[in-house]
């Protein structure tokens, strides 16, 4: 009887001992090792707005760090040739170094010439048959800021200023710039209107394109009739400053969107703001100096994350560990008292064969104003798979 006892318990030891060695193997968690939310410290120094007007600044990157708080939709004036000018370089696709179509001044040109110069409009002087590139067109309109030249260009890209006009309206609802309507193509139409926070947000994606960048950083430009013609924005090149686009003219007053390399812990940031509804443009000028001077001290440039630097961690209930570890490095331009967010997003493995040192497993997401993107974690160490004596023995999992 004993013996038969003996067979009966060696018989559940064997089946628990084979039930435990083919369950399934537990899928291994990663544990994340950073804060999840962290404040960029310091305080944020109060920006010197304009008095009058409104105003907005902004960080290449990591988006707005301030507005005056009291924007109202008035003329944009001539910085609408932003949008004029990034509608005709998305559709004609022209790349940094090309010159673009020839394109012929045609009657429609010199009427459109002729009107405006009339009205004492900004303008650029044209003659039928003249042939202009497309990247002169540009210049002609950005740097002198040839409201003639605009018309110029919408009616080559779109053939009537009436369907180029429906495309820049278009562009600005795509971009979310809902304070902002265009009537005309120049900005010569007091009906065509923004907000600084809009036209901010214009400029920094009109100079993500190398073309409209390299055009607004020039001084001066050759065209065929009428020579040499310079930047009306008496700003650049100092102070950092490498573009965008002056607009007055109108009773509302001068605006200007600008664009400036600064320096933040020996690295180059572009500042990015708007000052409208100044009563000069050289108080325009100077608003947006004060504006660059405050908020570069405040900015710092810090890494946050550091290549091979542990993010993650996997413990296997075997004893199996590996760190997930950053692929790169990240360095972010911060601004006192913005969220820094990061979140692990990183599936629970199941460990069947050896998995390899540098495996991509997972990423983490960073969000800091803008900026917003995933960084590649791998696997520092090998993981091995548990052993025999592991699954015959284990309790639980």
């Amino acid at each position: 009887m004993w013996r038969r006892a003996g067979v009966v318990l060696l018989l559940i030891v064997v089946a628990a001992s084979a039930f435990n060695y083919l369950r399934p193997i537990p899928a291994v968690a990663a544990t994340h090792l950073l804060h999840t939310t962290e404040v960029v410290p310091g305080t944020a120094p109060s920006l010197p707005w304009p008095s009058r007007g409104s105003a907005a600044v902004a960080v290449s990157g990591l988006g707005f760090v301030g507005t005056s708080g009291n924007e109202q939709a008035i003329p944009a004036a001539s910085v609408t040739k932003v949008m004029t000018a990034l509608v005709v370089l998305e559709d004609s696709k022209l790349k940094k170094g090309e010159t673009g179509a020839n394109i012929t001044i045609t009657d429609a040109d010199i009427r459109s010439y002729e009107a405006d110069l009339a009205d004492m409009q900004s303008v650029v002087k044209v003659q039928a048959g003249e042939q202009l590139t497309l990247f002169q067109v540009l210049e002609g309109m950005l740097i002198p800021s040839g409201n003639n030249l605009a018309e110029t260009a919408a009616r080559w890209d779109a053939g009537s200023i009436d369907a180029f006009v429906a495309k820049m309206n278009k562009r600005a609802a795509e971009l979310h710039l809902s304070h902002t309507k265009f009537a005309d193509t120049s900005g010569a139409s007091a009906s065509s209107v923004s907000t600084p926070t809009d036209l901010t947000t214009l400029g920094m994606v009109a100079m993500l394109n190398e073309v409209f960048a390299q055009i607004v950083a020039l001084g001066q430009a050759n065209l065929p009739v009428a020579g040499t013609v310079y930047n009306v924005n008496g700003l650049l090149g100092q102070g950092g400053i490498i573009g965008i686009k002056t607009g007055s003219g109108l009773n509302t007053g001068a605006n200007f969107l600008f664009a400036a390399n600064v320096t933040v812990d020996s690295r180059t940031i572009v500042v990015y703001g708007c000052v409208m509804g100044q009563p000069t443009l050289q108080i325009a000028f100077a608003t947006a100096q004060a504006l660059i001077a405050a908020a570069s001290p405040a900015l710092h440039v810090r890494r946050v994350i550091a290549r091979n630097q542990s993010v993650a961690n996997y413990t296997t209930p075997w004893g199996e560990q590996s760190d997930l570890v950053s692929t790169v490095d990240v360095d972010l331009a911060e601004w006192p008292g913005m969220i820094l967010r990061q979140h692990l997003d990183a599936k629970a493995i199941v460990i069947e064969k050896p998995v390899a040192p540098s495996t991509v497993e997972g990423t983490e997401h960073v969000v800091l104003g803008d900026y917003s993107f995933d960084v590649p974690l791998v696997t520092a160490d090998q993981l091995y798979p548990p052993g025999r004596l592991w699954r015959l023995t284990r309790v639980s999992f």
